[in-house]
């Protein structure tokens, strides 16, 4: 079995989430293989860069990791995914979809709303997690501003 380590970003602005459609229809969250020297901070701002046009996402916290496995068809062997991810925050909504890397569609959902569409139920937890520990990180934010 092939072992790839990864990293993504759950992207949030406000009450809103980034999900996007790839190539199988899938609704998921931005993340790519972990090259080199890289570290999993780098990869996952990189990742979420480069798929969803987002300008200087900024790492909030880690959130957590998943892993999943699937048959690579072309590498004649199954692999494991293993993806470590972050809960970002992106300054303003405007984003451009990655479509030359097979993405359809994505953008800023309502986080319920995502969760409803994201077609993994391990990102929907993921999704649901990350929100609520944002939530907590905007809420020490805003206590820190009026100390």
């Amino acid at each position: 079995m092939i072992i790839r380590n990864c990293a993504g970003g759950v992207v949030f602005r406000e009450n809103k989430v980034f999900i996007m459609k790839n190539d199988k229809n899938e609704w998921i969250l931005p993340k790519g293989k972990i090259r080199d020297e890289e570290l999993p901070p780098e990869t996952a701002i990189a990742r979420v860069e480069y798929e969803t046009g987002i300008e200087e996402p900024k790492i909030v916290s880690a959130a957590g990791e998943t892993a999943y496995e699937f048959y690579s068809y072309t590498r004649n062997k199954p692999v494991c995914n293993k993806i470590t991810w972050f809960i970002m925050e992106s300054k303003d909504e405007n984003f451009q979809i990655n479509k030359d890397e097979g993405f359809k569609e994505g953008g800023f959902y309502p986080v319920e709303e995502a969760i409803e569409m994201i077609t993994y139920s391990q990102d929907k937890s993921l999704v649901s997690l990350a929100y609520k520990r944002y939530l907590d990180f905007k809420e020490y934010e805003d206590k820190l501003k009026l100390a």
